[in-house]
């Protein structure tokens, strides 16, 4: 047996299974990139850079940005390249595991959630096209995950003991009160832009929308 050569491969595997290695963007870079929620399907992280800013070269597994603001960002490339990408407010880009050195060239600040997937291959569960009392619309898709624009209607309700056989990260792009009870515990009823919330597939649930008007949030669902 080679066993530099069969170290060598283990290694490689590793680092692109997960972000706990080196270049793990929330240890490089601590300023930028804050964990809010982890779990074994997704780690969830706020990503934060002020205008003129710049990380440092890190990696990410598969994942699923959506922006709270618009922003130009300029990726540096570990061959040396760029690409440039301009991040639509409210908008959700798929994006594939691998390295890059981000740089805030735009005028505002970058202010996003990225859903990083934990799962060694992808998921087969199907995501529902359409949901009683609530407008979807597909903003992002990967093999992983697919981000939705949702807007629930003042008569939007889940009835308690509601599941669903895919994971889902809830993230509010407004300040509502949308009742989310997840296995019979007390519900969230206060939401703030930005607030995330994972329902786990086959987990119990009830929602609601308590206000007279739609509710706007982005639904990052795991397949």
């Amino acid at each position: 047996m080679n066993v530099r050569r069969t170290l060598g491969v283990l290694y490689v595997g590793l680092l692109g299974a997960g972000t706990a290695f080196a270049q793990d963007p929330v240890k490089v870079d601590p300023a930028h990139y804050k964990v809010i929620l982890d779990n074994p399907t997704v780690r969830v992280l706020k990503i934060s850079y002020p205008a003129g800013s710049k990380s440092v070269m890190h990696q990410h597994p598969d994942a699923i940005v959506v922006a709270l603001a618009p922003a130009k960002v300029r990726f540096g490339m570990p061959d040396g390249t760029s690409q440039d990408s301009d991040m639509v407010n409210n908008g959700a880009m798929y994006t594939p595991a691998g390295k890059h050195l981000p740089n805030n060239v735009g005028t505002n600040a970058v202010d996003a959630i990225l859903v990083e997937f934990k799962a060694p291959k992808p998921g087969t569960a199907t995501v529902p096209t359409s949901r009683p009392n609530m407008a979807v619309k597909t903003l992002a898709d990967g093999p992983y995950g697919t981000a939705i624009l949702s807007t629930a209607d003042p008569t939007f309700h889940e009835a308690a003991g509601t599941k669903h056989d895919y994971d889902q990260v809830v993230i509010a792009l407004e300040d509502s009160a949308i009742s989310l009870s997840l296995d019979g515990k007390a519900p969230k009823t206060s939401w703030k832009r930005g607030d995330v919330q994972f329902i786990g597939r086959g987990t119990p649930h009830e929602s609601k929308n308590l206000g007279s008007k739609p509710v706007e949030f982005v639904i990052v669902a795991i397949k």
